[in-house]
């Protein structure tokens, strides 16, 4: 079987949220062909995403039924070289955002961060929010970084996440009072001087709102999309829109909406009751155009876990955590989907 023939079998494999097959929209980078052996390099960016392991094991499954054996590998063209990036060996920048403070924006980041490592994924997590940095607290990491002889900062891991935090840098009930210039060169040296590794995402807790902080990420590093978190509550829906139309006025992809604090379920009668109000992350989403990545309920278990130090997403056993499971998945699948639309 040559070249030819393993593109022409390729074209029984669909992409589930393209709507086409794989050779069709230009996801198959390479095929090359020895015996019964194919090596194919796919356009695929989001690294143990469901949707992109599901096309994976599709291409195995069409040419296993033919006799021949896949060897897959994964490569998306950026628009810019290696040279000119600031994070080279970063696969995907995921942003974490809120128009306001409150929302439990920090609970997502740190959630899908933990979520993606369990998923098998090389992750890092940046807590950029300069005036609030709790992440090491909620992942219980007591390490802080240490520094090389050429002063670059290796960070702590925790969960399998790799961590970088203000925190580390400062007194623990210390304030942070700076004006923007000064918070632009501590962000910036912060992703620059830290050894980051290869890592298929970094996710980055923003500080909330749309500050210097946002600015200096959108216009310093690629991001590769945004989540934008909101509880149901309308004051929070109308903060969350100003952070959307941050996001567009920098040209940068939203992966969704996610909504947290929903509905909350009494342990004791078993009613349930919505304290911040029904369905305002999703109406908000269907309002703009955007995914809906999912619903977190309001649960005592998602603030122990931020108290305590361990992830929610964590926990196998419990139904919080599969919402957050099921969170994370989403934005795993939306990144795929806006790396295998730049190759259109």
């Amino acid at each position: 079987m040559d070249e030819a023939a393993v593109r022409d079998l390729l074209r029984q494999v669909e992409d589930p949220d393209l709507g086409d097959d794989i050779v069709s929209l230009n996801l198959v980078n390479s095929v090359s062909v020895e015996g019964d052996t194919a090596e194919i390099s796919l356009a695929l960016g989001a690294p143990y995403s469901p949707h992109e392991t599901e096309i994976a094991n599709r291409v195995r499954e069409v040419l296993g039924d033919h006799g021949i054996e896949a060897e897959l590998s994964a490569h998306v063209d950026d628009d810019v070289s290696a040279d000119e990036q600031v994070l080279p060996n970063v696969e995907n920048i995921i942003a974490v955002a809120s128009g306001k403070g409150g929302v439990g924006k920090s609970t997502v980041a740190v959630n899908v961060a933990a979520g993606l490592s369990q998923l098998g994924a090389r992750v890092g997590l940046f807590d950029a929010d300069v005036y609030g940095p709790n992440v090491p607290r909620m992942v219980d990491a007591d390490e802080v970084p240490r520094a090389t002889e050429d002063e670059i900062m290796i960070p702590p891991e925790q969960f399998g996440v790799k961590l970088m935090s203000m925190a580390f840098l400062v007194g623990e009930d210390d304030p942070v009072i700076w004006r923007g210039p000064m918070v632009h060169k501590v962000l910036t040296q912060l992703w620059e001087d830290v050894e980051w590794g290869h890592l298929d995402y970094m996710v980055v807790d923003l500080p909330p709102g749309t500050g210097d902080a946002q600015l200096t990420l959108l216009q310093s590093v690629p991001v590769t999309g945004a989540v934008i978190v909101t509880t149901p509550q309308e004051v929070a829906i109308d903060d969350a829109r100003k952070g959307l139309r941050m996001f567009g006025k920098h040209d940068t992809n939203v992966l969704g909406i996610a909504e947290n604090m929903a509905t909350f379920v009494c342990p004791d009668c078993g009613s349930e009751h919505d304290i911040f109000g029904r369905d305002g992350g999703a109406a908000f989403a269907a309002d703009n155009d955007m995914p809906f990545l999912g619903s977190i309920p309001l649960d005592p278990s998602v603030r122990t876990g931020g108290d305590e130090g361990r992830p929610i997403v964590l926990d196998d056993d419990n139904e919080t955590g599969d919402a957050f499971r099921v969170l994370t998945e989403s934005v795993a699948n939306n990144v795929g989907v806006i790396r295998r639309r730049s190759q259109q």
